[in-house]
């Protein structure tokens, strides 16, 4: 039985003052797919990252999220949709706990509005998820230290807790080993693996030592464009591939 399309883009097109920087995207992600973006720096992945995201509005095209169209919605809104990323730039609350960023990141799928008078800290089904969701990213004994103390590998770790707190089916993460030694990269590559098993993962990555650990499908742009997406082996023997990255290492 085929599975079903989890993400779709069609035909995403977005410029700046005039500067075309995706033009007419296309891609598809399979629920339960491991999908690894890459290419040289300034193809458009970021770009096309904040426009699946809902942070960039495209300007022809269509983005659908598990067959619904979130083309036009708000971060927000597609969040509550089930689609959750990360950033290449750590972004969590360096004074709160790391327990408290991720609880933070549940409320809502909890069904907690905005209130004045009602303490968080009694809810014990939000303290239990979070303390879970730390224990499957490995930082459970460091849950009262505060996100700006942590080292940066743990701060990688508490993000990855953060995105995934709210179970989201679909998950984006950018560049998530940026930074790392080889055995972080490695730890991060093992935790990936397993706190996204079910889940439809797309990401960003620059070393291709994890994209081939980690990804099912390798899609990669130039130019704003997806120039070929297909397995790890069609990838490498890709000729238009292949003469992307020799320009590129003769000319870099």
């Amino acid at each position: 039985m085929t599975a079903a399309v989890a993400l779709s883009l069609q035909g995403l097109h977005k410029a700046f003052d005039g500067n075309p920087i995706l033009r007419g995207v296309d891609l598809e992600l399979l629920a339960g797919e491991r999908c690894a973006l890459i290419g040289p720096n300034g193809a458009g992945k970021s770009s096309l990252f904040h426009l699946v995201s809902g942070r960039y509005r495209a300007d022809a095209g269509r983005v659908t999220l598990h067959g619904v169209d979130i083309t036009r919605q708000s971060p927000q809104q597609i969040n509550r949709l089930g689609l959750a990323r990360s950033f290449q730039i750590t972004s969590l609350f360096p004074r709160l706990s790391a327990f408290e960023n991720v609880r933070c990141a549940l409320l809502w799928t909890l069904g907690y509005r905005y209130a004045f008078w009602r303490r968080i800290g009694r809810s014990h089904e939000a303290s239990t998820r979070a303390l879970a969701v730390l224990q499957q990213v490995g930082l459970a004994a460091r849950a009262d230290v505060a996100a700006g103390e942590l080292s940066y590998a743990e701060q990688r770790a508490l993000e990855l807790a953060v995105t995934i707190a709210a179970d989201a089916s679909v998950i984006l993460l950018d560049e998530p080993t940026a930074g790392m030694s080889r055995a972080e990269s490695a730890a991060m590559v093992a935790l990936i693996r397993e706190v996204t098993v079910g889940k439809t993962l797309l990401m960003v990555e620059h070393d291709m030592q994890v994209v081939f650990d980690l990804a099912d499908r390798i899609a990669v742009m130039d130019n704003g464009r997806v120039i070929a997406c297909d397995t790890a082996p069609r990838i490498r023997a890709n000729e238009d591939v292949q003469a992307l990255y020799l320009d590129r290492r003769r000319h870099g």
